[in-house]
């Protein structure tokens, strides 16, 4: 059922993980290399109902809709917001192009823009980039730590949803498992049992 504080995730099963979705105007940061499904993730968020939003694509083609954003300094990336989903992919790239704390700086303009309006500005992280001093200002300044895995049991492989942080609301206790398909990513319905 949506709540009027949520914003959907475009991820089945996840807006029923997170209370209804993202706490409206808060910052969700994505953690996972690019074969768990990051960018299912994100496109599924920016393209819920075909509300307006916002993506700033800096590392991989640019789609229809999308803003290319590799030569844009990211201090400039506050009047490019449009709607109430926002999507910069990466900051990684942000971080390794222009510095910690230039990224720093354009996660807390984000903030900022977000929290005016209640809507939601979504950062993807790849693991194993950056220092962890800079991983942990990174998830300090999250609203929202989403981290998505892959894990290799024998010949299977299965993928993982961890919700680490969650503003104001409770965080799920286990890892949730994970399909992509077609659509994108779909949240399992059941568990494995060992």
């Amino acid at each position: 059922m949506p709540r009027e504080d949520r914003r959907s995730s475009g991820v089945g099963g996840l807006d029923q993980a997170m209370e209804g979705g993202y706490p409206l105007g808060t910052t969700i940061v994505v953690i996972g290399s690019p074969l768990t499904g990051i960018e299912h993730i994100t496109r599924q968020f920016w393209r819920v109902d075909n509300e307006p939003g916002t993506y700033l694509m800096m590392d991989a083609e640019i789609e229809e809709g999308m803003i290319d954003a590799r030569g844009i300094d990211p201090s400039a990336f506050v009047p490019l917001y449009k709607g109430d989903r926002l999507v910069v992919d990466s900051l990684s790239s942000v971080i390794l192009k222009f510095g910690i704390e230039k990224a720093l700086d354009c996660m807390i303009a984000a903030e900022k823009e977000v929290a005016a309006r209640n809507a939601n500005i979504m950062f993807t992280v790849y693991p194993e980039l950056h220092s962890g001093v800079e991983e942990f200002q990174v998830l300090r300044r999250a609203d929202v730590v989403i981290e998505l895995k892959e894990v290799i049991f024998m010949n299977e492989i299965e993928r993982q949803l961890a919700v680490h942080k969650a503003h104001k609301m409770a965080v799920p206790k286990r890892l949730i498992p994970f399909n992509i398909t077609e659509k994108g990513i779909e949240l399992s319905t059941t568990s494995r049992v060992v």
